[in-house]
Formats: structure tokens, sequence, C-alpha cells
């Protein structure tokens, strides 16, 4: 670990950034140029005392996760993300081994959608980033771990993982769940984090099973959707679906037409997402979970 490099190098990539760059109000006249670590640090989520010692040198190595949380909330690149793992002491991931490095262009586009559900997705079905209002309407994705982290791997395991969508739609989104994993299962491989999670459904979900054996495959998402609000009932909304040029992120943005039910719901979904988040829940000054 080059203790020197890395705090020079998040030195300089906090202060390249202005807080329009990241979805910040530019608020009262700053002493600071750039970010303020703290701002960095709640980005990230970690405590401010942590980077803070990260940029003196003082800090212990830090974990691939807490690089990963870093190279997102300083909105890298991959050849900068590769190059901060280094002189971390760590090897650069490899990009099919490591998607959940949020790609930048997405993010710069989810930074400024604060008004309506929109979330990063990998090809796991893993949700990597999502706005105050998606949260709201899906539920806070940050608190899954392990598999629970795949929606595809929640959708067979966990009943309730299917009460956003009515009763009827359930098993095209079934068929549509498999259908995305054997496209993420051809692009990484049988002995990748897909193979694995293929082979952990097919011993716990006959339905997944039965389904995988129809050798469906797509990458895509209804243009049209209807989703279950445990407060606002059903909400007809449209999706629209943003790919990276690998496949592997997605940003995931749903709208309602203007002056319909639906976009009324969508406004009183605001407020009740307002209302639901605790302060520690608001993981920066966006409301955005991590």
């Amino acid at each position: 670990m080059d203790r020197a490099t890395l705090a020079e190098f998040l030195r300089n990539r906090r202060e390249a950034l202005r807080p329009e760059d990241v979805g910040l109000p530019a608020g009262p006249r700053r002493r600071t140029r750039g970010l303020r670590r703290e701002e960095v640090a709640s980005l990230a989520v970690m405590s401010t005392d942590y980077y803070t010692r990260l940029e003196q040198r003082r800090g212990p190595q830090p974990s691939e996760h807490m690089l990963a949380s870093l190279a997102r909330a300083l909105r890298l690149t991959n050849d900068e993300r590769d190059y901060l793992y280094r002189v971390a002491g760590h090897n650069a991931p490899a990009s099919l081994s490591a998607p959940d490095h949020v790609a930048p262009a997405l993010l710069r586009v989810l930074d400024r959608l604060d008004d309506t559900p929109a979330l990063i997705l990998n090809d796991l079905g893993e949700t990597l980033v999502q706005n105050r209002m998606a949260a709201a309407l899906y539920g806070d994705a940050s608190a899954y771990t392990g598999w629970a982290r795949s929606a595809v791997y929640r959708w067979f395991t966990d009943p309730a993982a299917r009460s956003v969508y009515p009763e009827s739609d359930r098993d095209r989104q079934s068929r549509a769940q498999v259908a995305n994993l054997r496209a993420a299962h051809g692009l990484r491989g049988p002995r990748s984090q897909a193979g694995e999670l293929v082979r952990r459904l097919q011993r716990v979900s006959e339905e997944f099973a039965g389904l995988w054996a129809r050798h469906e495959v797509a990458q895509r998402f209804e243009d049209h959707k209807t989703l279950v609000h445990p407060e606002l009932g059903e909400i007809e909304l449209d999706c629209q679906a943003l790919f990276t040029e690998d496949r592997l992120q997605t940003l995931l943005v749903l709208t309602a037409p203007p002056r319909t039910e639906a976009h009324e719901k969508l406004r009183l979904l605001s407020v009740l997402g307002l209302n639901r988040f605790t302060g520690a829940e608001r993981s920066d000054a966006r409301g955005q979970v991590y």
C-alpha cells in the first residue's frame, strides 16, 4: 500500500469534483475547493474520520469493499478505479468479476433524477444505486446481503419479493427473471457468479429449474408495467432502460404521463418516501441509498 500516493490521489479527485457533479446542492460560498471530506465520506457510506485518515496518510489499508465505495463516490472511471485499487495494495478487479463499480455515465444521469423512481442494476439483478423515490417504491436495497442482493434470487426464494407485482403478472415476471439471468450466464460463463447463482436456484426452486430448462434468453425490460405499493396500491408506470455498452449495468427509470392517476401517486410516493426515511437511512444529502 502506497499511503502517500493514495492520499494524494483521493485529495486530487475530491477537489476536482463540484457538488453539482454528484447531485449535491452548491449551497453558500465554499472555502474548500471541490467536495468537502465529509461529503465524500457520506457518499461512500463511511465515517468522516476514516476518510480523513486516508487523506492524511494515517489510515489502515482499505478493504476492496471500501475501495469500491470510494470509486463510486468519487465518480472514477474504470482506469481510475483500477489505479485506486493498485495504490491501495490490491489487484485491480476484472470487469466481469466486479461489476459493482457503477458506470460513471449512468451515475451522472441518476444524479439528476430526483422526482421519479430510478435505479442502476447489474446483470444479476443486484441494485447498485437507487434514488430516494426508487427506495420508497421498491424498498431499501442496501438492506440485502449475500445472494439476497440479487432480485432473481429473492424472486424464487422469498415470497414477499413478489408482492411488488400483481398476482396476474407474476408468471411473466418469473420468465423474465430467468431469461435475464440466462443472458448474464452466457456472458460470464458457468464458473462465474452467475453460474453459481443458477446452481443455487436449481437446488432450491423447482419453478426456477423448470424455467431454466426452457432456454429462454432476453435482456430487456417491458416498456409498461404495473407495480404494487403497500399504501398507494397499483401504479401503472412506463419503464425505460439505458444499458452500458458491455450490457453489464442498466439504468432503469420509471415515469408516468402528466395529469394521470399514476403521476399523482408518484407525487404522493415522494412525500411518503421523505417521511419514511430516517437520518440513518439517508446515506447522502440527496437521500440516495447506496
